[in-house]
């Protein structure tokens, strides 16, 4: 691809090698740069939706660093091309590549409610609270026509089971109903990102996300219907979104969030390349100083692959953003607090229904 190039309505720009295969996307890339300067179209810039069957869909979490001790995830790849999303790693495990495929080549785990209700329905299962977008985003558009998230919150419910989301799209309003009942019962917390409150910043970051408007409509939304909101403020990236942190912090504060998180950016794997890519097309006269500043958090790395320090960052950057971030709790959480699911009641609904005495 040229690089003067840009693929607009996309994050990343470019794909790169997969490390498992022996195959690469070199000669594509020169094709598709062939084809430009000639001007024809090589490229449709169309997402597909491939299905696969996997034998399982809840994953234990090993990481201490995540707040999460199961995950599920329904789609593979993450039509929201946010540029610097740790999950575009896991789309080489499936022989794609981290970059465009990642946004472009969605799969689809059909079988997602069946294999929950099994799991579910297990003698050994003991409740524990499972994340829904543990990897990518639950309430990607791909939800729109599979309704794969509907389904599997309709088994939680049925099986009285806490469950988490983590998403930055409104289409989750659409499930209001189904939230609401399991609220009712302390079986829902909902995990809502919001990473800027600039459009601009928004659309180059996050292309095909929700407005920022939107999301805060969401926890507001959510909160007027006592669903208890965390706001992810991640990741927060030097340079690109820092600055924000307490404006942040106090809009969805006010729209009714009743805790906040946050993670300083790290560039593991193929999303180091895929991001120096992307920013230098992007915001080229901002790039090495962003670049520079994400590296001064990690050791002079763009990543750091040790837990306890990988998402929290050190060096000067990273305290003058973990200090702000103590602040904007004190200041505008001060008296919130998330409740913990209720875990209680799975076991006499394992059957799908309460069981009689």
């Amino acid at each position: 691809m040229n690089a003067n190039t840009f693929l607009k309505g996309r994050g990343a720009q470019q794909n790169t090698n997969n490390k498992f295969s022996e195959y690469s996307y070199e000669t594509r890339d020169d094709f598709l740069e062939f084809c430009h300067l000639e001007g024809e179209s090589a490229d449709a810039n169309k997402t597909q939706y491939l299905p696969i069957f996997p034998k399982t869909i809840v994953n234990k979490v090993t990481s201490p660093d995540v707040g999460m001790s199961y995950s599920m995830n329904m789609y593979q790849g993450c039509e929201h091309g946010c540029i610097y999303c740790y999950a575009r790693n896991a789309h080489e495990f499936w022989g794609y590549s981290a970059g465009l495929d990642f946004e472009r080549k969605i799969l689809v785990k059909h079988d997602a409610p069946k294999l929950l209700e099994a799991k579910l329905k297990s003698k050994s299962w003991k409740a524990a609270t499972i994340v829904m977008s543990g990897n990518t985003d639950c309430y990607q558009p791909a939800e729109r026509e599979f309704e794969l998230t509907r389904k599997c919150l309709e088994v939680f419910l049925k099986y009285r089971h806490p469950v988490g989301i983590i998403t930055k799209n409104a289409l989750i309003l659409r499930d209001l109903d189904i939230l609401k009942e399991l609220n009712a019962h302390n079986l829902i917390g909902v995990n809502i990102s919001v990473t800027s409150l600039s459009e601009e910043t928004r659309r180059i970051v996050e292309s095909r996300t929700t407005t920022i408007k939107k999301r805060l409509e969401t926890i507001k939304v959510l909160s007027e219907n006592g669903i208890p909101v965390n706001a992810m403020l991640a990741p927060i990236i030097p340079g690109i979104n820092s600055h924000e942190i307490l404006n942040l912090a106090r809009q969805v504060s006010e729209h009714g969030a009743l805790s906040m998180a946050f993670t300083i950016v790290r560039l593991n794997g193929a999303i180091g390349e895929i991001f120096t890519d992307w920013i230098k097309k992007t915001l080229p006269d901002k790039a090495d100083k962003v670049l520079h500043q994400i590296q001064e958090c990690h050791g002079g790395n763009l990543n750091d692959t040790r837990f306890g320090m990988r998402i929290k960052g050190e060096g000067i950057i990273a305290t003058q953003i973990h200090d702000m971030i103590r602040l904007a709790k004190m200041k505008y959480f001060k008296d919130k607090k998330f409740p913990k699911l209720n875990t209680s009641m799975h076991d006499v609904y394992k059957d799908g229904q309460l069981k009689l005495f």
